[in-house]
């Protein structure tokens, strides 16, 4: 059975004792995205694509991988599926070459060569080098070509990027870009570096103790989450109360507030009414923002896609 999403969860929900690490995530990601799993440490990334990986299962709940449920994978769809994560761990006896052939014999029907030559040339790598001789960045490079020579419909990663330095990663990056480039292909891209994502994703979700904080585009989350400084007559003696605030810091007449999804016209109105004037705005990183965004102890609804 196929599926409209490439990938799918419903009230996915794992426990580690008497603590959830998943709790009740429900996300469906489209064929043909291009997703971002946010999260800090902790927050259930790798627990979430272990469980759709079928290498752990839900204490309740499930998910599916094309409309399959993931502890039942058919040979044939986990051929059609690529996984990278941190670590990047390969036979180390092995030269390139001799990895190659090990494992294109897997997939007779499905690996491009050409892709795979494409790729090596592309890092500049000798396909006689033994890999005990790589570089950590040098065997992330070659991890990923041997995931994409299959030319996998759905690429998975956890953290890939994980202590590359910034050369290798930007390598790295325009190496999925490649198979971003190839219609239909779905990337669930998990990372602690959030310009990564941000290169790559083009729709995110935000994990926090578990539970689903976001799910929207890139370009949603950019614009929702912003920082103001409010400089008002007098220090306020009242705590100050500002639709779609996720926290605020208080310095004496000014006030530095973090809102999600509060219009121009909206923050405006509530300065009239509040005796406050906008003082400034900062600019903000996807990272400031996600960071922003997690600190928070609200458990409040702020985007308008939650219920």
């Amino acid at each position: 059975m196929t599926s409209e999403y490439a990938i799918e969860t419903q009230n996915l929900t794992k426990y580690y004792g008497t603590t959830p690490v998943v709790d009740h995530l429900n996300l469906q990601i489209p064929k043909g995205s291009i997703f971002g799993l946010l999260g800090r440490n902790g927050a259930g990334k790798s627990t979430t694509i272990r469980m759709l990986l079928g290498f752990a299962k839900p204490t309740s709940g499930r998910c599916y991988i094309d409309g399959q449920d993931s502890n039942n994978l058919t040979p044939d769809l986990i051929a059609r599926i690529g996984y990278i994560n941190e670590g990047h761990k390969l036979f180390d006896s092995m030269s390139i070459e001799a990895l190659r052939k090990y494992q294109a014999a897997f997939y007779p029907q499905r690996w491009d060569n050409n892709l795979f030559e494409e790729m090596i040339e592309f890092f500049e790598l000798s396909k006689k080098k033994k890999i005990r001789k790589l570089s950590n960045g040098q065997r992330a490079q070659v991890s990923l070509a041997m995931v994409l020579a299959p030319d996998p419909e759905i690429l998975i990663m956890d953290d890939p990027t994980l202590g590359l330095d910034v050369v290798v990663r930007r390598q790295f990056l325009e190496g999925i870009i490649k198979l971003i480039q190839r219609e239909g292909r779905t990337i669930l891209f998990s990372s602690h570096i959030l310009s990564d994502v941000e290169r790559v994703a083009d729709n995110i979700a935000i994990l926090d103790n578990g539970q689903l904080r976001a799910r929207c585009t890139m370009e949603e989350f950019r614009n929702a989450v912003r920082k103001v400084v409010l400089k008002f007559n007098q220090t306020p003696e009242n705590e100050v109360q500002i639709p779609g605030m996720l926290h605020c810091r208080k310095d004496g007449n000014m006030i530095e507030a973090v809102l999600v999804s509060v219009s121009d016209d909206t923050l405006n109105n509530w300065c009239s009414t509040n005796n406050a004037q906008l003082h400034s705005e900062a600019q903000m990183t996807l990272e400031d923002q996600f960071i922003e965004y997690t600190i928070s102890p609200t458990k409040r609804k702020l985007f308008s896609w939650e219920t």
